[in-house]
């Protein structure tokens, strides 16, 4: 199987890559606003909801607001958390109300909420998703969600949940609550996109397989499925006995095989299926 590495001699073209991705990603997340969530009035968290709030109620510039939020907000994360987060992170957050400005008098695609939010939801976390394949972000509420995080006891899921969720509701208050709604769908799609961009569409399965056959069915696998199998050492819960389990790690297209020559080798095998939702290594070099 042919498999391809990034050639270490290339830091520079590596490090060109991921500003390219960086400036990529932060234009589509500028867009997606500016056509899907600004005219529809879809605050689905981060500065970018703060901006469409102030925009609607007080009628300042969405590209200014990020700026003078997202400006403090990188020196506040550079003083506070350190020098973690590089150029790349000040390129993202500089360039991306950038894009804001020069795209705002771009016609909205839809006026339509329900599209609105759905939509702005898939080009924001695809920008993001992208942004992050870069190694990099657009700072904004994820730094204010780390300093948070670093002088409190709560954990940063949990510090990202409470500031957009406060940025949701916020946008229900000011605007009504059917437009809060939207924002939560457009904040649950951003969620799911960034996922979909980081892992990618192909899923794997992991396979866990408690037999006292194990060398029939690693063989089997082995040899019908091609796949490589890891032997585990378990002890039963009830009877103290030891006994093998049979790891292995399957495209899903190979599931339905598997199953049928398990089931063939030891008909009282126990079979437990998980999904991996990201795999690296040979055999499994998708990205």
């Amino acid at each position: 199987m042919k498999k391809r590495y990034r050639d270490p001699k290339h830091p520079l073209a590596d490090k060109l890559t991921e500003y390219i991705l960086v400036l990529i990603g932060a234009g589509i997340v500028a867009i997606a606003f500016n056509v899907f969530l600004l005219p529809n009035h879809i605050a689905s968290g981060g500065v970018s909801g703060i901006s469409t709030i102030l925009n609607a109620k007080l009628g300042w510039e969405p590209a200014y607001v990020q700026w003078a939020l997202n400006m403090p907000l990188f020196i506040a994360g550079l003083l506070l958390l350190g020098m973690q987060f590089g150029v790349k992170t000040l390129v993202g957050t500089v360039f991306l109300p950038f894009v804001v400005f020069l795209t705002k008098n771009w016609e909205p695609w839809t006026h339509d909420a329900l599209l609105g939010s759905i939509c702005g939801g898939l080009g924001v976390g695809l920008g993001l998703g992208i942004v992050f394949r870069g190694k990099a972000s657009t700072g904004g509420t994820d730094l204010a969600a780390q300093i948070i995080h670093k002088y409190t006891h709560f954990s940063l899921g949990a510090c990202v949940a409470i500031i957009d969720g406060m940025i949701v509701l916020s946008a229900a208050i000011v605007f009504d609550i059917e437009k809060g709604l939207y924002a939560l769908i457009g904040l649950y799609v951003t969620s799911k996109t960034i996922d979909l961009v980081q892992i990618g569409l192909k899923r794997s399965r992991m396979v866990l397989i408690i037999t006292t056959r194990e060398h029939e069915v690693s063989k089997a696998i082995l040899t019908e499925v091609d796949r490589g199998v890891t032997k585990l050492s378990g002890v039963g819960g009830y009877t103290e006995d030891s006994r093998p389990i049979l790891m292995c790690v399957i495209d899903q297209s190979e599931f339905t095989k598997l199953k049928q020559i398990v089931q063939a080798a030891d008909p009282r095998a126990f079979v437990i299926v998980t999904d991996a939702s990201e795999v690296l290594g040979e055999g499994f070099n998708h990205a």
